[in-house]
């Protein structure tokens, strides 16, 4: 299961850049990215050998961006020039279609899953911090798809943000909770993901205890299971099925997924079928959104070559400090202290410290064991 945390360095202190909020410099290519979190894990890592001719148009046709850079302007937080890098990455509903039937919500797209992988200097390694749907923080100031203007609140849902304005609001709301910028955003469509997994042939896991939730199309026993893209998906998604039900269970479900999907991809060789990569990789790219840095083929190649050295093992991943929400028995608040700690420890490129997570409701799920 996931490794919460350490208390050691995992690279050299952050040094800021000079002359305020300056740019980063673009990095060789070698240093542009790191292993990321399990929805575009698997659709990077298969881009290679895709880059000519028709195939590399087809490829890059499928691809949707946003430019968040144009759409945010300088009033973010400073680039920091240090060979680090932070990526926002949602799981979505946003292509609509076969997502309804896994229980969309009234209204607009939703963002069911969110985490910010922070990549350290020295890519040996990653911390990945799962951040709730259903924590109440701030949100700036959003545009809507149509161009109307949202005000900021103090209070509101987090994943209110991605249901108002897309990609720039959620990106612009996780800034403000952190003070760290996003250097890139993806998005994986959930019905897309599916898909995927099905042309990976399945991802192997093992479940201590049966999960059943027919809401989320899963029935399990324990025991070691090749998940297809639709139990895949319902065990991603499923609350009710394990531990206390919440989103908080949810979670601990995801990051065990996540390193599976990472084992699964590293170990069935996809690169000695042509027939079998292509498929994946038209598979991959038709359910990545990313942001206009990443919005090529060759440029995701660039950026996932970077990937190869993290495996599994080298990810820490920890869910967003929480504790409940006093307002509302049915949500949770970031625990001040120990929030600041995680985003301190992010912005100095050092390990994420127990202590920041020990006494988070997000340790208490009793979902820690259910899937490794």
């Amino acid at each position: 299961m996931a490794d919460d945390s350490s208390s050691t360095t995992a690279g050299s202190p952050r040094r800021r850049a000079g002359g305020g909020r300056g740019r980063r410099r673009k990095p060789p290519v070698r240093r542009r990215g790191r292993r990321i979190a399990a929805w575009s894990a698997a659709a990077l890592v298969v881009l290679g050998g895709t880059g000519a001719g028709f195939l590399y148009f087809k490829l890059n046709g499928n691809l949707s961006s946003v430019d968040i850079n144009a759409a945010l302007g300088k009033n973010r937080p400073e680039n920091i020039d240090n060979g680090s890098q932070d990526i926002l990455v949602l799981g979505s509903d946003s292509r609509a279609g076969d997502n309804g039937k896994y229980g969309r919500d009234e209204g607009s797209s939703r963002s069911d899953t969110a985490m910010i992988v922070h990549v350290y200097a020295g890519h040996k390694e990653a911390s990945v911090v799962s951040i709730p749907r259903d924590t109440m923080v701030g949100r700036p100031e959003c545009t809507t798809q149509s161009g109307k203007k949202v005000p900021a609140v103090r209070r509101a849902q987090f994943n209110e943000a991605y249901s108002i304005g897309g990609a720039v609001c959620a990106v612009k709301t996780v800034e403000a909770m952190t003070d760290i910028r996003m250097d890139h955003y993806l998005e994986v469509d959930f019905a897309g993901f599916q898909k995927l997994i099905d042309k990976l042939g399945g991802v192997k896991v093992t479940t201590t205890k049966p999960i059943r939730d027919k809401d989320s199309h899963l029935n399990l026993d324990a025991g070691t299971h090749t998940l297809d893209g639709e139990q895949s998906l319902g065990l991603v998604r499923t609350r009710k099925g394990v531990g206390d039900g919440s989103d908080l269970g949810r979670i601990k479900l995801q990051q065990a997924f996540i390193k599976a999907l990472l084992e699964q991809v590293k170990s069935i060789g996809l690169f000695t079928s042509p027939t079998k990569l292509y498929g994946i990789a038209d598979t991959a790219t038709k359910a990545l959104t990313t942001d206009r840095d990443l919005n090529s083929v060759d440029k995701l190649y660039s950026f996932s070559n970077g990937l190869k050295g993290i495996g599994s093992q080298d990810m820490h991943m920890v869910t967003l400090p929480i504790g409940a929400d006093p307002r509302d028995s049915d949500r949770v608040v970031p625990l001040t202290v120990q929030s600041e700690q995680v985003w301190q420890a992010l912005r100095n490129d050092q390990r994420i410290p127990e202590s920041a997570i020990k006494d988070s409701e997000g340790t208490k799920t009793g979902a820690d064991d259910v899937v490794k």
